[in-house]
């Protein structure tokens, strides 16, 4: 009997039969513009229909010459990209997989440059887009039947390279989306002005992907539900849409997402962190089903099957758009069907290795599975080693784990020894905090992978050159972490100053009024903030950096920066820790070098960062002559994804 039997259940979209009712969504990789490049893309895509999903849709293609960016994005504006396209269809289909292709225009959503310079912005009006600060230029007549005409031109190339359908992006304020929306739309020629109008610019496009197309290819949208915006598109709007679309017999398919990339709180729901309810748009998305009468896709925060199930089942939707899911376990669907559901890596919605490396330029990948993105260098399944070794592991945070899971993945002789009673290290303490238990989700997941591969777990062991010795391995992973990091700084002996750890833990004496000195910009010191607030702290944040968060992914640190504001907690930035005494806490701005005093406090929080615990590595480099690898924050302080990616490389290195 099939584990879920409405998830593994084949459909069909406009004729076309695929395998299941898992999609591995539209989403942007940072992979196949650079030389080079193309074949990790291909082997990204390949390692996902080898994993068992029905569908793949690629990532956005964009469709005109006024928006290109070739070293980022993928175009589809000329014949060039039909051999790549033929490329990626083919992995696809070899592994049983079906692939679409998603057409794209940003319009005024203008965020790239070229050599430096902003490209300029087109929109059917000149409205501002709150979050790039772009006023766009109106598009002339000319300019939208050329773009329409583009449209067409990219669904050929498509279809021509083996694709077997399209996709029209609505969704998250892009050109379509501003053109069906009154409020960005103010134009009083036929494409502006009444329902009928607003929606030409996208009925006259889906007419030339139709007209481009043979029968056969597949052609949908995908669609913001809610644009959640206060200038957005609302469920209301959308669902008229989608309806009129498919009662004119121009989509066989509604893929349905949220939010918007027009507006910083819209933005949050491209890709929703962990403080967003999984599967939160269900409802306005099973609305929106009833309404249209063609086949729905569901994304937006689904990384459990069972949700997944519960999803269709209930008739939400037709089929779910798993991205970061897949992107944390790339066999998913095939370890679902299976029925091993327990065996499935569970994204935690971190958003630090996927959309947060996407916004850098890096190509996307996972804080615990770094092997994706890196599939030609670090296979998903590894090679079996033909010499196999003892292996000694020491540490158990996500590095030391996730160097104990591999090596044990291939063929050797692993134990890890932690000195804790728990696994996890600054992970425990990460999901302590408010609406943060998900991230523990990396402690589950690797503390399963070491039992499938039989690594031999040892906690509460304080481990020693001398215990190294008794063991006699062959190699020596060392994962010891890091310690906070106080500063030695005027009147700190003086003030009722403890580190943020301890107020984590529940073991500092905290009074009510707050000051926490942030250095390191990132969770520790915005989540005590939001701790010690809803425990009714008064709470003020010195932030060294130029806003609170500023080392976490935007959507992230927006979201929380917004909590933060609705609890009252005060926020400074630009300030650096200088010294404190029994009542005061003194900073000093980071450029212009005043003074400024924080009165009135209770208890000084420092979130100063970390300094190396190295002194076993130490030891060993001086008494031990075996194979030693040193990682993460003993290696240097830094986060969870580095430590977890250097584990992999330890354990790789291992012959």
């Amino acid at each position: 009997m099939v584990a879920f039997p409405h998830l593994f259940q084949p459909i069909e979209l406009g004729g076309l039969e695929i395998r299941n009712r898992v999609i591995f969504g539209p989403h942007g990789t940072s992979q196949g513009r650079a030389p080079g490049t193309m074949p990790d893309l291909v082997a990204y895509h390949a390692a996902r229909a080898e994993g068992g999903v029905g569908l793949i849709i690629t990532e956005a293609h964009t469709v005109h010459e006024s928006y290109e960016v070739r070293h980022n994005l993928l175009a589809v504006s000329d014949d060039d990209a039909i051999p790549e396209l033929r490329e990626m269809a083919g992995v696809a289909h070899k592994h049983g997989a079906r692939m679409f292709g998603q057409l794209f225009h940003p319009g005024r959503a203008v965020a790239h440059r070229v050599n430096g310079a902003l490209l300029p912005a087109y929109a059917p009006s000149e409205v501002p887009d709150e979050r790039h600060h772009v006023m766009p230029a109106p598009m002339s007549q000319a300019m939208i039947r050329d773009i329409i005409r583009s449209y067409g031109e990219g669904a050929r190339r498509m279809a021509e390279a083996g694709l077997d359908g399209i996709e029209y992006m609505i969704s998250m304020g892009c050109l379509p989306a501003q053109f069906i929306n009154p409020r960005a739309n103010i134009r009083t020629d036929a494409y502006g002005g009444s329902f009928e109008n607003w929606l030409r610019f996208v009925t006259e496009s889906l007419t030339a992907i139709r007209a481009s197309v043979d029968s056969n290819t597949v052609v949908g949208i995908r669609i913001s539900v809610d644009e959640l915006d206060h200038g957005g598109l609302s469920p209301d709007e959308s669902s008229a849409v989608a309806k009129a679309l498919a009662d004119a017999g121009l989509i066989d398919y509604v893929n349905v997402i949220g939010g918007s990339g027009a507006s910083v709180g819209g933005a949050v729901h491209i890709v929703p962190p962990m403080f967003v309810e999984q599967g939160y748009l269900a409802d306005p998305a099973a609305r929106l089903k009833r309404d249209v009468g063609v086949p729905t896709m569901l994304g937006g925060r689904i990384n459990q099957p069972q949700t997944a199930e519960q999803i269709i089942a209930g008739g939400q939707a037709d089929m779910v758009c798993l991205v970061r899911a897949l992107i944390a376990d790339p066999f998913f669907a095939a370890k679902a069907e299976a029925g091993k559901a327990e065996d499935i890596r569970a994204c935690i919605a971190c958003n630090q290795a996927c959309i947060g490396h996407r916004h850098m330029g890096a190509i996307v990948s996972c804080i615990q599975h770094p092997e994706t993105g890196r599939e030609r260098t670090f296979p998903h399944t590894k090679d079996r080693t033909e010499n196999p070794r003892k292996v000694m592991v020491i540490g158990g945070g996500p590095g030391g784990m996730k160097a104990a899971a591999v090596a044990a993945e291939r063929g050797h002789d692993v134990t890890l020894v932690e000195k804790d009673r728990l696994l996890g290290g600054q992970t425990r303490l990460a999901q302590m905090l408010p609406d943060r238990a998900e991230f523990g989700g990396i402690i589950t997941n690797l503390t399963h992978e070491m039992a499938i591969h039989g690594v031999s777990v040892k906690t509460g062991v304080t481990a020693d050159a001398d215990l190294v010795a008794a063991e006699k391995p062959d190699a020596v992973i060392v994962a010891t972490g890091a310690v906070p990091y106080l500063p030695a700084l005027d009147g700190l002996d003086e003030a009722h100053a403890v580190d943020a750890w301890s107020v984590i833990k529940g073991e500092a004496n905290v009074g009510g009024r707050v000051v926490i000195a942030d250095w390191r910009c990132d969770w520790v010191g915005m989540g005590v903030a939001e701790m010690l607030a809803r425990n009714g702290c008064h709470v003020r944040l010195y932030c060294q950096g130029t806003q609170p968060g500023q080392n976490l992914q935007s959507y992230l640190r927006d979201h929380w920066i917004g909590v933060l504001d609705s609890l009252g907690v005060e926020t400074r930035a630009y300030t650096r820790l200088f010294g404190a005494d029994d009542n005061s806490v003194f900073f000093q701005h980071m450029t212009n070098g005043d003074a400024l005093v924080a009165e009135e406090v209770d208890t000084l929080v420092l979130a100063q960062g970390h300094r190396r615990e190295v002194s076993l590595y130490d030891a060993l480099s001086e008494s031990w002559s075996g194979d030693l690898h040193l990682i993460g924050d003993a290696l240097s302080p830094r986060t969870a994804e580095e430590a977890v990616v250097e584990g992999l490389q330890a354990a790789m290195a291992l012959h």
